[in-house]
């Protein structure tokens, strides 16, 4: 069986993607670009619905072409769920209109949300409107980044690999604007929609996957749920709800609708070699790991070449992206605070700009590399005073990320052109949408992995100083010790 093979022409590669997704942050959705490019999929992340009318030959148009999957990067994770109904339906649509066996509405792997914002059961309502289909898939759980899902709770690795429950993890617990204070994904998802969810625990999910689908039918023929949430234990388990959540979707016309993280790819990907299925039209020779190390189709985990300067952006406030800014200035990285209170003051913030960029390019023209911070962890007291003082200017307290973000980006980008940087490292998941964007970029694509959760990507720019730009985005929890130099060296 090919399961890409729903093409009108006998070979070639086929026309309809297998996964077409929108992420709810943007270090999600490049969590999906590396779950899919360790599967072997050529798969691009557009910033913005691709293009349906592209005029044929240009680049955007031949970029979309003939991909295995491609996403689209969103800001869900940070909405309300007003703002919601109006930015998902129409991406939905588009996606629909793409025709992939599975729509993915990737959210992260910690389930961060809650009924105010980034509310995941508003997404799943809006999603079933636009989809149908007898179930809404729900899984979490990915082994490979430490998630799991056992009877219906979800756990998390802390950096140093420790597991703790969601409600008593050291940074989910205390995230400033969803924190966690329940395990059992179900309450969560009930706190915030009426949709009803039922469980296939890692009991349903044990022995073959043929057993495993006649505890499911059980299931919906008993509860009729419209959500089923997949617990995840293991490598073992998650390869059955792949098993479970393929053949669901190749019961359909359309494309099935799934939720969850970059362990719904990985949970395909298993059941797809677990079958046998060739996975992709590139040829083992793209899939390989060249010398050079150059390739788009690059290894699955490898080095990249060195550079002479690394520029770190950072909106992050979690504890393990403070130890790695605290290593890096060790490692010889000069830091530079964001002051925050006066890039959001209209009088203040042109004199900001303009100093931290000036003292931002004198350091890069010597050659050092520069971490631009807004936060130093949790407990930085810059964060209470920032939130003081954008309530008193009438803005939520979540508008800092779109705020410092904006300003960062237009940081990052005016000093990739004036000291032709070729790399940059964005931390923290809204942080890098925003600097993204500003540095007009229209699409990302996987060159290798550097570490679990953080893939090394190609930028798509219209501007040529910028096309070809590599950008390393990674979640605040993600990239271990010493993870800046690490990228400077290119993963040595």
């Amino acid at each position: 069986m090919r399961i890409r093979d729903r093409s009108d022409e006998g070979g070639g590669r086929a026309k309809r993607p297998l996964i077409g997704y929108y992420g709810d942050d943007f270090t999600g959705s490049t969590d999906v670009l590396e779950a899919l490019f360790r599967q072997g999929l050529r798969t691009v992340l557009f910033l913005d619905p691709p293009d349906e009318g592209a005029a044929p030959g240009t680049a955007r148009s031949e970029l979309l072409a003939g991909l295995d999957a491609f996403g689209i990067a969103g800001v869900g994770r940070s909405l309300a769920p007003e703002e919601m109904e109006r930015e998902l339906p129409p991406i939905f649509e588009r996606l629909k209109r793409a025709d992939p066996a599975v729509v993915h509405y990737k959210i992260c792997s910690t389930f961060d949300s809650s009924p105010e914002t980034g509310s995941i059961g508003k997404a799943a309502e809006l999603g079933r409107a636009v989809f149908g289909g007898r179930f809404v898939p729900v899984l979490a759980g990915v082994p490979y980044l430490g998630r799991y899902t056992v009877f219906g709770h979800h756990f998390a690795a802390a950096p140093g690999g420790e597991v703790f429950r969601l409600d008593r993890h050291p940074t989910m617990s205390r995230h400033p604007v969803t924190p966690m204070d329940e395990s059992d994904l179900r309450v969560l998802l009930a706190r915030q929609t009426s949709l009803k969810t039922s469980l296939l625990d890692i009991v349903a999910l044990d022995g073959a996957a043929s057993e495993a689908g006649e505890r499911l039918e059980r299931v919906l023929a008993e509860e009729r749920p419209d959500l089923v949430l997949f617990d995840v234990l293991d490598e073992r388990r998650l390869a059955v709800a792949g098993q479970l959540i393929w053949q669901e979707a190749q019961k359909r016309e359309g494309p099935l609708f799934a939720i969850g993280s970059s362990g719904v790819e990985y949970a395909l990907g298993a059941a797809w070699h677990a079958s046998g299925a060739a996975l992709s039209a590139l040829s083992e020779a793209e899939r390989s790991d060249g010398e050079d190390g150059d390739g788009a189709a690059g290894s699955v985990v490898g080095v990249s070449k060195p550079v002479d300067r690394l520029l770190v952006v950072s909106g992050s406030c979690s504890p393990a992206t403070a130890k790695q800014i605290a290593e890096a200035e060790e490692d010889g990285f000069a830091s530079i605070r964001i002051p925050a209170l006066e890039l959001i003051r209209p009088e203040q913030a042109e004199a900001a700009r303009t100093r931290l960029l000036s003292e931002a390019k004198a350091l890069l023209d010597e050659g050092r590399s520069v971490i631009l911070y807004s936060a130093a962890g949790p407990d930085d007291p810059g964060i209470a005073e920032l939130r003081r003082a954008l309530t008193a200017q009438g803005l939520r307290p979540e508008d800092s990320s779109r705020l410092l973000g904006s300003e960062l980006g237009g940081l990052a980008r005016a000093l990739a052109v004036g000291t032709s940087l070729t790399r940059i490292l964005v931390a923290g998941g809204d942080t890098s949408g925003y600097v993204t964007r500003a540095l007009g970029i229209y699409a990302l694509e996987c060159l290798r992995t550097l570490a679990p959760g953080v893939p090394l990507c190609r930028a798509y720019a219209d501007d040529a100083r910028l096309d070809g730009l590599e950008l390393v985005l990674k979640g605040g929890q993600v990239g271990g010790e010493r993870f800046f130099e690490r990228v400077r060296r290119g993963g040595v």
